[in-house]
């Protein structure tokens, strides 16, 4: 699952910048499809078993999880 579980990866890293960008940028209205997008992309990840916080910048081996 090693290609799909890093495009969900990615789906999850681009929605939550997406989120900040929106907060940073003071945009209700961007802020709201932002955080459906996150919705979604977490829902997606979740339901396929993949954890969007592992993989980038991680070596898989334990550590701080948010």
């Amino acid at each position: 699952m090693g290609g799909f579980a890093e495009s969900v990866r990615e789906r999850v890293r681009a929605a939550r910048a997406a989120v900040e960008a929106a907060r940073a940028a003071d945009d209700p209205a961007a802020l709201a499809v932002a955080e459906d997008e996150l919705d979604d992309a977490l829902r997606i990840a979740h339901g396929v078993g993949v954890d969007p916080d592992r993989g980038a910048g991680s070596t898989g081996q334990g550590g701080a999880t948010q």
